[in-house]
């Protein structure tokens, strides 16, 4: 499939999602006798608040071919009444300069530069580098005793999201499991519609929708989060004391776009 196909038809997904969970007296319609059988608005809402044709609306939604404008984008954001996060990522997936954009970077696992892995090692909180895959390229003798002892992992299971919903006994430490969970649903949904060239994003959606009921839930839902300071509350392997740490991430590593060092910081209480 072509990518332009591609980025058609995750566009209308993402419009149908967003129509699908919008109710109509959140937008002011007043809900009549007659049993409404659409989860949410009706197509023809959504067209008529954006001031659009219902037939354009339709073939939108569908991911058919159809050139739309950076107005009929701007309408349609206020239509469905999207967040800034929500906003921003209907934009890419529109902006038709986004192939050129997306070949510049290369999310596959780079050869890191060893000073980094030095820097990372030294660090005191667990800290770990990934990419926009989720795999853990990098990390420090805490995160493997906090998160997962990384070492022991084969570089095909040494991904953050994976673990995240295939490894029981990580999960069972995570006390805010789930919170955590779909916010980091909602983050890797942002890159695996922004990166439809590399087909490594489908395998793995795949894997996990077939490997794990709740990821499969998450993931209907369509929700979009953009990367932000997070918190977690965790348990270190051995240990049943529970420790709160905020998550920071720092973007585009010198020499390594597209790379994050995560840094669990404890929360003082």
């Amino acid at each position: 499939m072509s990518y332009e196909i591609t980025r058609f038809r995750r566009l209308g997904d993402y419009l149908r999602s967003r129509r699908e969970r919008l109710q109509p007296e959140a937008v002011g319609i007043k809900e009549t006798n007659s049993q409404r059988r659409t989860p949410g608005l009706r197509r023809e809402e959504v067209a008529v608040l954006a001031g659009l044709s219902s037939t354009y609306y339709t073939w939108l939604e569908q991911g058919r071919e159809v050139t739309a404008s950076r107005e009929v984008m701007e309408s349609l954001s206020q239509a469905l009444r999207l967040s800034a996060d929500e906003r921003k990522h209907l934009f890419e997936l529109w902006n038709p300069g986004l192939p050129d954009t997306l070949a510049s970077i290369d999310t596959a696992s780079p050869e890191l530069n060893p000073q980094w892995r030095d820097i990372i090692r030294q660090l005191t909180y667990p800290s770990f580098i990934t990419n926009e895959r989720s795999e853990v390229l990098a990390w420090n003798d805490r995160a493997s005793e906090v998160l997962s002892d990384f070492g022991s992992l084969h570089t095909s299971e040494r991904i953050m999201m994976r673990l995240l919903f295939l490894d029981p006994e990580l999960r069972c430490r995570m006390l805010n499991w789930e919170e955590f969970a779909l916010y980091s649903v909602g983050v890797y949904r942002t890159y695996y519609d922004m990166n439809l060239h590399d087909p490594w994003y489908k395998e793995m959606v795949d894997q996990l929708l077939e490997d794990s009921a709740d990821f499969a839930e998450m993931w209907k839902q369509h929700n979009i989060q953009g990367k932000k300071v997070n918190r977690v509350v965790i348990e270190s392997l051995g240990t049943s004391q529970p420790v709160v740490y905020d998550i920071n991430s720092m973007a585009n590593l010198a020499d390594h776009p597209g790379l994050h060092i995560c840094i669990y910081t404890p929360v003082i209480t």
